[in-house]
């Protein structure tokens, strides 16, 4: 989801309770115009541009029922959960985050600030075109392991986001424990990992870091997204991450070097924020998390919906079993793998088109 999505549809005005929102924040006045625009790319959540005469904002409201083909639902309390997320990153980051309007938690409704595409391109729009810039990689890996470094030991965070059971139903539930349910012959290996994830507790987790959720701002990455927002294993947001620029490189075989680069600068960079426990122990968990996830977005309850051919998904589905039975004990070593898959004979990268 990103709020400088294309808009879809017509133009309609939704029910009562957002527009009601807006007056009861004194973000809109009666009577006065306002045009709402749906707009495209998240499937946990709506969201509209909403046009005010001489000012714009975005409005967000989680749903119950996810908008994907499996039955998947999660308590609409997660938005509630991402705006204190971005509260936190606003006090430590700034630019990191839209300006914060207002919230209605009971309605499970808040307003930000419209950031306008032409200032704040999505991040995975640039990547799919062929825009690869490892220094917007390098930005990304390091606001995320500084966020994460703010928040690690915090006993007041941990309790403020003690929201395990919205993590388990956003993430454990839909990535792991289903795409084990769909690999019986991993599936101890993909439970174990989910065990593990679930009982960290180390950070504050955004736990939907994706390009399409990151804006290339004028003055550095801009998050959005967080209702996913957890206190527990940092690893995941690193792994979950790195896991994107990874399956785009499949897919974009034109920058395929810029985006295996992409993924090791981002990880270095993170990883030298690492102050909270020891580098290897985070490595080791992003690491086998990895595989995981991978395997996840082509046979989980959300698969990516840009790997249509089937090869990429056999070559997905190979690697990643491999690397579930046989963990790379770093980020560095699992990298190596892939890109030695990719240009293997049999591989994606082997001279068939890719």
């Amino acid at each position: 989801m990103s709020q400088t999505s294309a808009p879809v549809g017509p133009d309609p005005v939704p029910d009562t309770a957002p527009a009601d929102f807006l007056l009861a924040h004194e973000l809109a006045r009666p009577g006065e115009a306002t045009r709402w625009t749906p707009l495209a790319g998240g499937v946990s959540s709506d969201l509209w541009r909403v046009d005010l005469p001489g000012r714009s904002l975005c409005v967000k409201r989680a749903l119950a029922r996810l908008k994907v083909a499996a039955d998947w639902q999660a308590p609409v309390s997660r938005n509630a959960y991402e705006w204190a997320w971005m509260r936190f990153a606003s006090r430590h980051r700034p630019d990191s985050v839209p300006e914060l309007l207002a919230h209605d938690p009971e309605a499970g409704l808040f307003a930000m600030a419209y950031l306008p595409p032409e200032r704040y391109p999505m991040w995975k729009a640039q990547l799919l075109h062929g825009e690869v810039r490892v220094a917007t990689a390098a930005a990304v890996g390091e606001l995320l392991g500084n966020l994460h470094a703010a928040s690690a030991g915090d006993a007041a965070l941990a309790a403020e986001f003690a929201t395990d059971d919205n993590f388990h139903a956003l993430r454990v539930e839909p990535y792991l424990l289903a795409t084990a349910a769909a690999h019986p012959g991993l599936s101890d290996i993909l439970q174990g990992l989910a065990d593990r994830t679930a009982t960290t507790h180390l950070a504050l987790v955004h736990g939907d870091v994706s390009p399409k959720n990151i804006l290339v701002g004028p003055s550095g990455p801009v998050l959005l997204d967080a209702e996913c927002a957890w206190y527990g294993d940092p690893a995941f947001d690193l792994a979950f991450c790195v896991n994107h620029l990874l399956l785009k490189s499949l897919v974009v075989p034109g920058r395929r070097a810029d985006l295996l680069r992409s993924a090791r600068v981002l990880a270095e960079e993170y990883v030298r924020c690492v102050d909270w426990e020891p580098r290897s122990a985070l490595e080791t968990r992003a690491a086998s998390l990895l595989p995981a996830l991978l395997l996840a977005r082509v046979d989980g309850k959300s698969p990516v919906e840009y790997l249509t051919d089937d090869r990429h998904r056999l070559f997905v589905r190979t690697v990643a079993s491999a690397l579930l039975r046989a963990p790379a004990p770093t980020m560095a070593d699992f990298l190596d793998a892939w890109a030695a898959a990719i240009e293997a004979p049999t591989g994606p990268g082997s001279g068939r088109p890719g």
